[in-house]
């Protein structure tokens, strides 16, 4: 069995003057497991990351690694590798020189070098590229020279700071694929931060949603993705439509309507993805103000008794123009059922 608290941390506080950035965070992660720190701009998600590269001090709390408190070890002893969002690659070096330069700092043999550099090339398909410098590779394939030189020296634990969000939709599907592939080949402790969800849904064994410093919600990809447990998670990660419920009524920004079916003790809202929306029928009414083809689906707006909803629907299916009024439901089956709006 996995250790559990391969890296600890420790009601860890982070600031920036005298305004604090994560307040006394407590998180284990567990040895070749692959955390993803998710959430937007400012939850602390990327501060938490760097105070565990050594890269701040934290202002309360520790950091211990494989059981060894390195709060206050300096980020070159740390044993911590760093893939950056800019990649950082010397741009006067070729891809082997990027990749052996840790190597080469750390006195490592000319043999023993050599074998494990073009070993970490060869483990990101660059093989044959080792005499290319940084300006003649692609975003994707800099994206590699980076990984392989953050696995070359062979870390207890791997950090990336949204390392795909510089690369192109069809190049960030493959380097999922890519970093996903090394993480189990290697069996290395990573944690990923990110701010997109399909990121950290695809990769991650679990997700620590962050909010305001805090952590909002942690769990198995699949609990996230189907079960937020507040408001704010749920309009993260999808949930558009979502609405407080009270004596049998829901309620939105323009006012309330009853709701019949019988919700699980405790909650307090309900939320629905648009594609959980039943257009084309039930006993609400709203009006068209916008519909969006998607290719596959049609997203419409809805001015609605409750506010603004969103509905998807499938691209074959009846389409509705700006200002029709349509028939829709709401059914309970596609609602996340929420203790905290």
């Amino acid at each position: 069995m996995s250790d559990p608290r391969f890296l600890s941390l420790e009601a860890l506080t982070l600031a920036y003057g005298g305004s604090v950035a994560v307040d006394k965070l407590d998180l284990a992660v567990r040895r070749g497991e692959l955390i993803a720190l998710l959430g937007p701009s400012g939850c602390g998600k990327t501060t938490t990351m760097r105070a565990i590269a050594g890269l701040m001090e934290p202002a309360g709390g520790r950091i211990v690694l494989d059981g060894r408190d390195i709060t206050r070890v300096p980020a070159n002893k740390r044993e911590i590798g760093l893939v950056f969002q800019s990649y950082a690659l010397f741009p006067h070096m070729s891809v082997y020189d990027n990749v052996a330069f840790g190597l080469r700092l750390r006195r490592v043999e000319a043999g023993e070098l050599d074998r494990r550099a073009r070993a970490a090339i060869a483990s990101v398909g660059l093989t044959g590229f080792e005499a290319r410098v940084p300006k003649a590779l692609s975003g994707g394939q800099q994206q590699r020279v980076a990984l392989a030189r953050s696995i070359v020296v062979e870390p207890r634990l791997l950090l990336l700071d949204e390392p795909l969000s510089n690369l192109d939709a069809r190049l960030r599907l493959e380097m999922r694929s890519e970093l996903r592939r090394l993480q189990r080949e290697l069996g290395i402790t990573m944690i990923y931060v990110t701010h997109d969800q399909a990121e950290a849904l695809a990769l991650a064994d679990r997700i620590v949603v962050m909010r305001a410093g805090r952590i909002e919600q942690m769990g198995a990809p699949e609990e996230i993705y189907e079960r937020p447990a507040s408001g704010f998670v749920a309009r993260f990660m999808g949930f558009e439509n979502t609405f407080g419920l009270e004596g049998g009524r829901l309620t939105g920004s323009a006012g309330a309507v009853a709701y019949a079916s019988a919700v699980p003790a405790g909650t307090r809202a309900l939320a629905w993805r648009p594609q959980g929306i039943a257009l084309g029928q039930g006993a609400y009414q709203g009006r068209v103000l916008g519909a969006s083809y998607l290719g596959q689906t049609v997203e419409y707006l809805l001015d609605t008794s409750l506010g603004p909803i969103k509905a998807e629907t499938p691209a074959a299916q009846t389409r509705y123009a700006n200002g029709d009024t349509v028939p829709f439901d709401l059914p309970l089956a596609t609602a996340a059922p929420l203790a905290q709006p």
